[in-house]
């Protein structure tokens, strides 16, 4: 049975997920949803259109709803971002996004991004030589880049960034059933403060339009709609949480696998040409997201293993499918930079929900990781373990001490 809670299972699940993919894939779990694990059956669902993400879809307990009224009261808070809600409504306002988040305008980015990555390991590199000891590449890269990035995109004031970042950090532990029943003072606190300020940054953008993203989206419409402020509000804060959090632990697990698999590493150094397939591997060898669920609307037939009846949560297990020696092949645990199809991974969901900022989250990877491992190539491992952050839907690291000269 699936028991995310076993030993072992944060700091290295895929050992668990390799017998749960050959011994147990399709299974209802004890408190009634079911999980799924093999790569058919996760990518066959993620492009399910009949199944539903929304809880109104749920019939019966609804934990997260439950933990959402608990923590909220009745606010719909977070319910509108386009991961949450179904068509028709999902189509209108991810068609409004679309307009604003084009590969084109994405590429173009890619000079900043550099730039930024640039500057933050010329800062790891100083402290270093002034015998600050091991680098954390998760405070020093990771973190700051992506939030940098997605924050600049959307033209939020440089001098309340910081702030933003840590209520964003602690506002994203809602997602984690495991974690986030013992924090729920400390996700209003941030989820309110976050609202506070987004609010205060849409009526500003409106009175004073500029440049950016989030003036792009009060403005864009689509068939005469444009956004609610609700909508809007919660469609910027999904930005923040899964166009950061999801690139931090890209970024953190893709380093950490290197160091590793160190003739994958050097393979890079040899060849940066295949930065991009390498991020592909990466993503698929670690997923920043190991799970996404459904809803189902009606029976689902999930063959020998039983018919799923209307109501119910279906969790999909990502991180897992990525790994099944089923679709991979017997090396799908190893690290491979050129394997072919790497693309095909699940990390990015699958059908109408795939991830909106996948071409930024692939570019901030290829950008951060490929400079990292071509200016540092004695670039060493500084701890046994690195210390990894609990979380089972966000799976990443706390922190990641590297010594940049070897």
């Amino acid at each position: 049975m699936f028991e995310p809670l076993a030993p072992g299972f944060a700091a290295n699940p895929y050992p668990f997920y390799r017998e749960l993919c050959l011994r147990n894939p399709v299974h209802r779990t004890p408190l009634g949803p079911w999980v799924v694990f093999g790569y058919d059956d996760c990518a066959r669902l993620l492009r399910d259109p009949t199944l539903s993400v929304e809880d109104a879809s749920v019939r019966g307990a609804n934990p997260q709803a439950e933990l959402r009224a608990q923590a909220f009261g009745d606010g719909a808070r977070g319910r509108r971002g386009i991961l949450n809600i179904d068509p028709p409504d999902h189509t209108r306002i991810r068609q409004i996004m679309q307009k604003v988040f084009t590969p084109r305008a994405i590429e173009q980015l890619t000079p900043r991004v550099q730039a930024l990555t640039d500057a933050a390991l010329d800062d790891a590199l100083t402290r270093a030589n002034d015998g600050d000891g091991p680098t954390d590449l998760i405070g020093t890269l990771a973190f700051p880049l992506p939030f940098q990035v997605i924050s600049e995109m959307l033209g939020m004031p440089e001098g309340d960034r910081d702030q933003l970042r840590d209520w964003s950090h602690t506002a994203v532990l809602f997602l984690e059933p495991t974690l986030a029943p013992f924090h729920l003072d400390e996700i209003l606190a941030a989820s309110d403060h976050m609202l506070d300020y987004l609010l205060d940054a849409i009526e500003w953008k409106r009175a004073h339009p500029a440049d950016d993203l989030l003036t792009a989206l009060v403005d864009a419409e689509h068939d005469g709609d444009r956004l609610t402020t609700d909508e809007l509000v919660d469609q910027v804060r999904l930005l923040f949480i899964a166009g950061h959090e999801t690139t931090v632990n890209l970024i953190g697990n893709g380093t950490l696998a290197l160091l590793r698999n160190r003739a994958q590493l050097e393979r890079w150094q040899r060849d940066p040409s295949i930065g991009a397939q390498a991020v592909d591997e990466l993503l698929r060898y670690d997923s920043p997201v190991q799970f996404s669920r459904r809803v189902t609307t009606s029976d689902l037939d999930l063959g020998e293993h039983g018919v799923v009846e209307p109501g119910t949560f279906v969790i999909l297990g990502q991180g897992a499918a990525n790994h099944d020696p089923a679709h991979w092949g017997d090396d799908a645990d190893a690290l491979d930079l050129t394997r072919t199809g790497a693309a095909r991974h699940l990390s990015f969901g699958g059908g109408i929900h795939h991830c909106l900022g996948a071409a930024l989250a692939r570019l901030e990877g290829r950008v951060a990781i490929g400079t990292l491992v071509q200016r540092f190539p004695a670039l060493t491992l500084a701890v046994d373990e690195p210390t990894w952050n609990g979380r089972m839907i966000l799976r990443g690291l706390e922190s990641l001490p590297v010594s940049l000269a070897g």
